[in-house]
C-alpha cells in the first residue's frame, strides 16, 4: 500500500498521499463510454484478473477478481464516472489509509485495503475479499428455513467485533457515520467473524459535521432531532443492528422521519425534555406541547392547503420486541439505546457491560 503521511506546506501540515494513474500505453486516458467494461478474466491494469461480477451500490461496482502478483482473491470497488461520487471516494481511501496505517486492521475487525489507482477514467479501490454482509446473510438465513444463525451466542461474538472495530476508530478520533447490516461484512461463518466496511460517510470528530447522516433506521436521537453528536450515534446504531439480527425485522421502521420517530418514542420512550428543547428539528416534527405531528397535503385536502396529522406511537417496548428472557442481552440492549447521548456507553464502556462476559452461551465468546 502506498504511504500515507504528513506534509508541511508552508509551515501548515497537511495529510496526504500518492494517487497513481494508469494508462494504456500510447493512448489518452479518454474513454468512449463512461461504464468500465466489465468482462470475466479480462486483466486490469495488468495485475487483476476479473473473475466474478459481485453487485453494485449506489456509486460503485465490485468484482472479484485474482492478484496476479499476489496469487489472492481480492475485491475491486470501481467508483462510477461521477465528481461528487470520486470526491467522497478519495475521502474514503484517505480514511482507510489513515485506519490501517495506525493498527492492526485484522485485530481491530476493520476492512484492510491493499491498492487504489486511476484506469479509464474511474477511481479504483482494492479491498480484501470478505463474505456476504449481515443484511444478506440474515435474509438468506430467514428465507432459506435452515436453523437460525443469529443466536444470542453468535450475536455476543458480533457485538464484541464490532464494539472491538468501533473502539478502535473512534480512537483515531472518528465517527464511522453509517454503521448498518450492509456495512458489516462475515470473514468467517463458523468462526462467526465479522469485519466492519464503508467509512466513505465518515467524519472526524472536529469537523464541520453534518446534519444528515446515517441510514434512516439506524439514525440516532440526536441526529434525528438536530443536535450536536459525537461517536456516541455509532452505539446507537450497533443496538438497532443487533435487535434486527435477533428478530430478522428492522426495529425501526422508516416510512418518513416523522414514523420513524414515532417507532422510537413507543418502544424507547419519551424524549428527555433537555433534548427536546436544543434540538433545532424539533419544530419540524412536534407541535408546542410536544406532539408528534406530519404534514399532510396534495390530493387528500385539495382545499385546504396543508394539514397537521398528529402521530400517536404505539406504545410497546424493547423487552417485549425481543421475546427472551436473557436478561444479559436485554440489559445491553437498552443501554445502547439510551435516547440520552450522555448515559450511552462508549464502545470501550459496551465491551465492560456484564453481556460481553465470556462462557456464558455454548456459541458464545
Amino acid at each position: 500500500m502506498d504511504p500515507f503521511y504528513p506534509v508541511d506546506l508552508n509551515g501548515v501540515t497537511f495529510d496526504s498521499f500518492n494517487l497513481r494513474i494508469v494508462f494504456e500505453r500510447d493512448k489518452t486516458g479518454f474513454e468512449e463510454s463512461k461504464e468500465f467494461p466489465i468482462r470475466t478474466n479480462t486483466i486490469v491494469a495488468a495485475r487483476y484478473q476479473i473473475v466474478e461480477y459481485l453487485g453494485s451500490a449506489a456509486f460503485s461496482r465490485a468484482v472479484q477478481c485474482l492478484d496476479l502478483d499476489t496469487n489472492k482473491m481480492v475485491c475491486m470497488k470501481i467508483i462510477k464516472n461521477d465528481k461528487d461520487f470520486f470526491d467522497q471516494s478519495l475521502d474514503e481511501i484517505k480514511l482507510l489509509k489513515y485506519i490501517n496505517v495506525n493498527g492492526d486492521v485484522d485485530s481491530t475487525n476493520v476492512l484492510r485495503l491493499f491498492d487504489h489507482f486511476y484506469h479509464k477514467e474511474h477511481l479504483i479501490i482494492v479491498t480484501e475479499l470478505l463474505r456476504d454482509n449481515l443484511y444478506e446473510y440474515s435474509k438468506y438465513n430467514r428465507e432459506s428455513g435452515e436453523a437460525p444463525y443469529f443466536t444470542i451466542g453468535r450475536l455476543q461474538r458480533i457485538s464484541n467485533q464490532i464494539l472491538v472495530a468501533l473502539e478502535y476508530v473512534h480512537s483515531l478520533r472518528l465517527i464511522h457515520c453509517d454503521l448498518k447490516p450492509e456495512n458489516i461484512l462475515i470473514k468467517s461463518y463458523s468462526k462467526c467473524e465479522v469485519k466492519v466496511i464503508d467509512f466513505g460517510s465518515s467524519c472526524f470528530v472536529d469537523d464541520h459535521l453534518s446534519s444528515y447522516v446515517q441510514s434512516r433506521s439506524y439514525r440516532a436521537p440526536e441526529v434525528m432531532l438536530g443536535l450536536p453528536y459525537d461517536q456516541k450515534i455509532d452505539q446507537w446504531s450497533l443496538g438497532c443492528i443487533i435487535a434486527e439480527l435477533w428478530t430478522g425485522y428492522v426495529l425501526f421502521q422508516n416510512d418518513s422521519v416523522q414514523s420513524l420517530l414515532a417507532r422510537v418514542l413507543g418502544i424507547v420512550g419519551e424524549f428527555p425534555h433537555h433534548l427536546m428543547i436544543s434540538g433545532k428539528y424539533v419544530p419540524q416534527y412536534f407541535t408546542q406541547d410536544g406532539q408528534l405531528y406530519q404534514e399532510i397535503e396534495g390530493p387528500a385536502c385539495p382545499d385546504r392547503g396543508r394539514r397537521l396529522h398528529l402521530l400517536v406511537p404505539k406504545k410497546t417496548s424493547l423487552r417485549q420486541r425481543m421475546r427472551t428472557d436473557c436478561e444479559p442481552f436485554l440489559d445491553f440492549l437498552e443501554n445502547l439505546l439510551q435516547l440520552d447521548p450522555s448515559k450511552r456507553p462508549t464502545a470501550t464502556e459496551a465491551l465492560q457491560h456484564p453481556f460481553m462476559t465470556p462462557g456464558q452461551f455454548p456459541d458464545g465468546l
